[in-house]
């Protein structure tokens, strides 16, 4: 199998909570290949969300590195580190995190502005996506004119705009109904196969993780099914 697209290594995580140490991470250990789907299980509290961020360098470890195509990004600087996520990474929240004065093409083509893209690239870009994610008919909606899997679609379609090498998503259903929540993870596999993103989805929903290509569950701090995390 080829090097893995991004490592978590040794992941250390503790929070300082009324002056006592809240151990989060016990070194965990975390291969993630290009084009593969992988969920991240585990139920409230389990650190699941603290590990997306930290390998998204939206967060950084006590101790442990986190590498990508072999190189760390912990050792980049914050303006480094803020250029890789808006290049490599896209993010997908449970409640979309559309910012509600801008419409779903403001919104969408919002990363290509701030990398510096003219406006009529990156509104064309937003439109393509928008489309794509079937909402052609929502390009001037605001997030509060939509509906909640619509604003989710929304939120995916920012996510793909600068063609991210992983999509990191947390809990992506979980604030949706059964037949939105199918959408979504149609919506997901479809962009998995045709575009090999690769996609980390963290969820406490069994069925949701069960439709992706690799499962890890977290438990006390680690992975209980640690001979996977090696795949």
């Amino acid at each position: 199998m080829s090097s893995p697209l991004l490592v978590g290594k040794n992941i250390v995580k503790n929070f300082i909570d009324a002056q006592r140490s809240v151990d989060i991470l016990h070194g965990v250990n975390i291969n993630v290949h290009a084009g593969e789907t992988l969920a991240i299980l585990g139920a409230s509290g389990s650190g699941k969300s603290t590990l997306l961020h930290i390998l998204g360098t939206l967060d950084s470890p006590c101790s442990g590195d986190v590498l990508f195509k072999g190189e760390s990004l912990l050792s980049l600087s914050k303006k480094q580190q803020a250029s890789f996520r808006n290049t490599q990474l896209g993010f997908v929240y449970q409640f979309h995190h559309l910012l509600p004065e801008f419409n779903a093409t403001e919104n969408v083509a919002m990363p290509k502005l701030i990398a510096g893209v003219a406006k009529k690239e990156a509104y064309a870009g937003a439109h393509e996506l928008l489309e794509r994610v079937g909402l052609s008919h929502r390009l001037n909606h605001k997030p509060h004119q939509m509906s909640g899997g619509e604003r989710q679609r929304v939120a995916i379609a920012r996510a793909m705009i600068n063609k991210p090498s992983i999509i990191m998503a947390d809990e992506p259903t979980g604030n949706l109904d059964n037949d939105a929540s199918d959408d979504i993870l149609k919506l997901i596999n479809d962009i998995n196969k045709a575009d090999n993103t690769c996609f980390i989805i963290v969820t406490h929903d069994h069925g949701l993780a069960n439709k992706m290509d690799r499962t890890l569950t977290l438990v006390n701090g680690n992975f209980m099914n640690e001979g996977d995390v090696g795949k």
